[in-house]
């Protein structure tokens, strides 16, 4: 039976994997679109209350990069490697916080949002050191910009579209504890 589990988690991962690759060809592959709706963040986000923090992880440090190898983009320094440890961070906390607390709605919200904090803070302390490495400063500035102001659309997004899915899929019994 955890067997059965194990492999259900790894099908599930695969498809939020590619879901994580597939989605920014929504955003039209303009940059600024898709630095504003984060589309690659939603799959990762929702594999943690699905599949769980280790796999959640492991998808959102792989998908930057397999990304950057089949399409070129994002980047890979400084910022897909930035978005690997920021997303693997979405994955981790929301999958550990979710398993956690108590399946109700506020647990949901409350998972997300801490995970949204901590993948900001850790894309943040990714950047200001990846960009030290190259002598240019980041400043609190730009972290508020990138992390927060320019994102907005996409933070709007992802309270909005994660919980009514995992909702969804709690309903549809669709999340198996």
């Amino acid at each position: 039976m955890e067997s059965t589990a194990a492999v259900r988690k790894l099908v599930l991962s695969g498809m939020f994997l590619a879901l994580a690759l597939v989605l920014p060809f929504l955003t039209g592959q303009i940059p600024e679109i898709g630095s504003m709706l984060l589309p690659m963040h939603l799959p990762v986000m929702i594999a943690g209350f699905v599949c769980g923090a280790p796999y959640a992880a492991a998808i959102g440090f792989i998908a930057p990069f397999l990304r950057f190898a089949l399409f070129g983009m994002p980047p890979v320094f400084p910022t897909g490697t930035s978005m690997a440890i920021e997303m693997c961070v979405y994955g981790l906390t929301a999958g550990f916080m979710y398993k956690a607390l108590p399946k109700k709605i506020p647990s949901v919200y409350v998972s997300l949002i801490v995970s949204m904090i901590a993948g900001r803070i850790a894309w943040g302390i990714a950047q200001y050191v990846f960009l030290m490495t190259k002598g240019r400063a980041f400043t609190m500035t730009a972290f508020m910009a990138g992390a927060f102001i320019n994102a907005w659309p996409g933070i709007v997004l992802q309270i909005v579209l994660v919980p009514v899915i995992v909702v969804a899929l709690n309903k549809a019994k669709l999340i198996k504890d």
